[in-house]
C-alpha cells in the first residue's frame, strides 16, 4: 500500500466522505458517502466543491483552502452541503495539505445529522446566548478569522405575540430560527437572545436581505412581523478581543433591558458600548478624571487615619456603572494605574504632610504583573511614599487565580504597601480572599453596617468577623457609618476604624478636620492624622 493511501485510509476512518480538490476547488477524487442517496461520491469528480456548498460556507472554505500550507492541516470547518432542491446538510470538513498531493488538497467530511429543508420547522435551532457568544468567541478567533465576518441583529417584532396563536404561530418561530442559523457564516452562528431578539454571525459580502426573508416567512403563516436587521463589522472595536468584549457587554445590556418590548436595539448598544469605551480608554490615557477623598478615622480616638481615593467621572453615568463595563472590556488596567498615579500626585504636593490614600483596584488588573510593576515603578524614587499607601482589592472582578494574585500583592506589601480587601461579605468569594490573600485590613460592607442596630444577626456577624480577624493580625475597617450610634457599636464590637457620612463625604480636597456627631450636639473632633496603628 501506497504511503498515499495508507495517509488517505487514516483520514477516511474518521469521516464518512474522503474528497481530493485541487486549489480551485474542482473535486479530483471521491471516497465513501456523498451528501444525498441520490448524490454519489464518484458523481461529486469534475464539479467544483464551493458549488456544492452555501454561499456562506462557500466564502468560509474559499479561505481555508487559500490559506493551507503543504504539510498542515485545518482546524474543523462547518459548512452547508447542498443536498437536492431547497435541502442541506450539515458537515464537518478537516482539510490536509498532504505532500505527496500538492498542490491538491484532501478533505475528510463527517456528517452532521441527516439533510434538512432550510425552512423545515424541525432544523437547528437557534443557539441560546450564553452558547451564541461562546461561538463568537470561535470564530472571532479562529485563525482564520476574517475581516468580513459581522455580527447581525436582528429584531423580529410580532413573533412573540404570534407563539400565542397556536400552531402556527409556533411553527414560524421554528422556522425563523432555521432560517437565520442557515444565513449565519457557518450554518450555525444565529443566537435567540430573547422573545423576538437574534443575532447572528455573517459575512458581509453575501448580499442577503434578511428583514425580507423574515417578513416572507411571516407572510406564509398569514402573519405580519416588523422586522428591523442591522449589522456592526468586526473591526469597529479595533480588534477581536475588543470586538468579542463589546458583544458580550452589549449583548448583556440588552438582555437586562427586559424581555417586555424591543427596548434598545442591539446595534444601538453596541455601538454605544463601543463608544464609551474609546470615551474610557481616552479619560484613562488623559487622566481625565478627578478623585475625591473620603475620611477614614479611627474609632477610638475619632481622628483621621487615612483617605480613601474615589473616582469621580465627568458627563457619565454612576462610577460603579462605568467601573463595570472597563472590567467587561478589559480597560480597567490603565485606570488604575492612573488612579494611583493621580494619589501619589496628590500625596506630593505641598502641605500634603503625612497624609495616607487608599486607591482601589480591581481584581481584573491583578491578573498579570502590569499594575503592581507600575506602582512599584512610581514608588522608586520615593519608597517612604509607600508606607503612606494602601491598596483596597475590590470584588467586582472575580480574581480568577488568588494564588497568583497573593503572589503579587505580596510584592507590594513587601515594600511597605499595605492591602486591602474591599467590601468584605458582598460578594461570594470574601472567604476564599480572605483565606487565600495575605492582607493588612478588611473593609465590612455597608450592607452589613446598615442593619447593626435592628438585625441582631448583622451584629453577631461582625462582631464574628472581627475576632477572626483580629485572630490572623488583621485591622477592620466599617463602611457606610451614618450615626453616632452606629459607630458606637461597632467601636464596642471591636472594629478599628470607621468610614461614613457620620464623618464625611468624598471632597475634591482631603479635610483633616471633622465636623460630625449628633446635630444637636454640634460635637466637632479634629483628626489629626494616625498612623497604620
Amino acid at each position: 500500500m501506497s504511503i498515499r493511501n495508507r495517509l488517505l485510509g487514516l483520514a477516511f476512518a474518521s469521516s464518512d466522505l474522503l474528497l481530493e480538490i485541487g486549489r480551485d476547488g474542482r473535486i479530483a477524487f471521491g471516497l465513501g458517502s456523498g451528501p444525498s442517496a441520490q448524490t454519489s461520491a464518484e458523481s461529486l469528480i469534475g464539479s467544483s466543491i464551493f458549488d456544492g456548498i452555501g454561499k456562506a460556507s462557500a466564502k468560509l472554505l474559499e479561505r481555508v483552502v487559500a490559506d493551507l500550507a503543504a504539510g498542515s492541516r485545518s482546524a474543523p470547518v462547518e459548512v452547508l452541503f447542498r443536498s437536492g432542491e431547497d435541502r442541506v446538510r450539515r458537515a464537518t470538513l478537516r482539510l490536509f495539505g498532504l505532500p505527496d498531493l500538492a498542490p491538491n488538497i484532501s478533505i475528510s467530511v463527517t456528517w452532521e445529522g441527516p439533510a434538512y429543508a432550510l425552512h423545515d420547522p424541525h432544523a437547528r435551532p437557534a443557539l441560546t446566548p450564553g452558547a451564541f457568544l461562546d461561538r463568537a468567541r470561535d470564530l472571532l478567533t479562529a485563525p482564520d478569522a476574517s475581516a468580513d465576518m459581522t455580527v447581525a441583529f436582528v429584531d423580529v417584532v410580532g413573533l412573540a405575540a404570534a407563539e400565542g396563536l397556536g400552531e402556527a404561530g409556533q411553527r414560524l418561530t421554528a422556522r425563523v430560527e432555521a432560517a437565520l442559523q442557515a444565513a449565519s457564516i457557518d450554518g450555525a452562528s444565529a443566537g435567540k437572545l430573547g422573545p423576538e431578539r437574534f443575532a447572528m454571525l455573517r459575512d458581509r459580502t453575501i448580499a442577503h436581505d434578511i428583514a425580507g426573508e423574515m417578513r416572507e416567512l411571516g407572510l406564509s403563516e398569514g402573519l405580519t412581523l416588523d422586522v428591523a436587521a442591522t449589522e456592526v463589522g468586526t473591526e469597529t472595536a479595533g480588534n477581536t478581543l475588543n470586538t468579542l468584549r463589546a458583544l458580550r457587554f452589549a449583548v448583556e445590556g440588552c438582555l437586562n433591558d427586559g424581555a417586555g418590548g424591543p427596548g434598545l436595539s442591539f446595534t444601538a448598544s453596541m455601538s454605544r458600548t463601543l463608544k464609551d469605551a474609546d470615551a474610557f480608554r481616552a479619560m484613562a490615557r488623559d487622566r481625565s478624571f478627578d478623585l475625591h477623598y473620603q475620611p477614614i478615622v479611627d474609632l477610638k480616638t475619632g481622628a483621621v487615619h487615612h483617605f480613601e481615593a474615589l473616582a469621580r467621572f465627568k458627563d457619565s453615568a454612576g462610577p460603579a456603572d462605568t467601573i463595570r463595563m472597563a472590567e467587561e472590556l478589559a480597560l480597567i488596567n490603565a485606570f488604575d494605574i492612573a488612579v494611583a498615579e493621580k494619589a501619589l500626585s496628590r500625596l506630593r504636593r505641598p502641605g500634603a504632610g503625612l497624609m495616607k490614600f487608599a486607591v482601589n483596584v480591581s481584581g481584573a488588573s491583578l491578573a498579570d504583573d502590569r499594575y503592581v510593576q507600575a506602582v512599584l515603578r512610581m514608588t522608586a524614587s520615593r519608597p517612604e511614599e509607600r508606607r503612606r499607601l494602601i491598596v483596597e482589592v475590590t470584588e467586582s472582578a472575580a480574581l480568577a487565580d488568588i494564588e497568583s494574585a497573593n503572589r503579587r500583592l505580596g510584592a507590594l506589601r513587601s515594600a511597605g504597601i499595605r492591602v486591602c480587601i474591599d467590601d468584605f461579605g458582598a460578594g461570594s468569594a470574601s472567604y476564599d480572599y480572605l483565606r487565600g490573600l495575605s492582607v493588612d485590613t478588611v473593609k465590612i460592607d455597608g450592607r452589613f453596617v446598615e442593619g447593626i442596630q435592628t438585625d441582631p444577626r448583622a451584629r453577631t456577624m461582625i462582631g464574628h468577623l472581627v475576632e477572626l480577624c483580629r485572630s490572623m493580625k488583621v485591622e477592620t475597617i466599617a463602611e457606610m457609618i451614618e450615626s453616632e450610634d452606629v459607630a458606637k457599636i461597632l467601636r464596642d464590637l471591636g472594629v478599628d476604624q470607621g468610614q461614613g457620612w457620620l464623618f464625611g463625604k468624598a471632597e475634591a480636597e482631603p479635610r483633616t478636620v471633622l465636623a460630625y456627631g449628633e446635630p444637636a450636639a454640634a460635637v466637632r473632633r479634629v483628626g489629626a492624622v494616625s498612623g497604620w496603628g
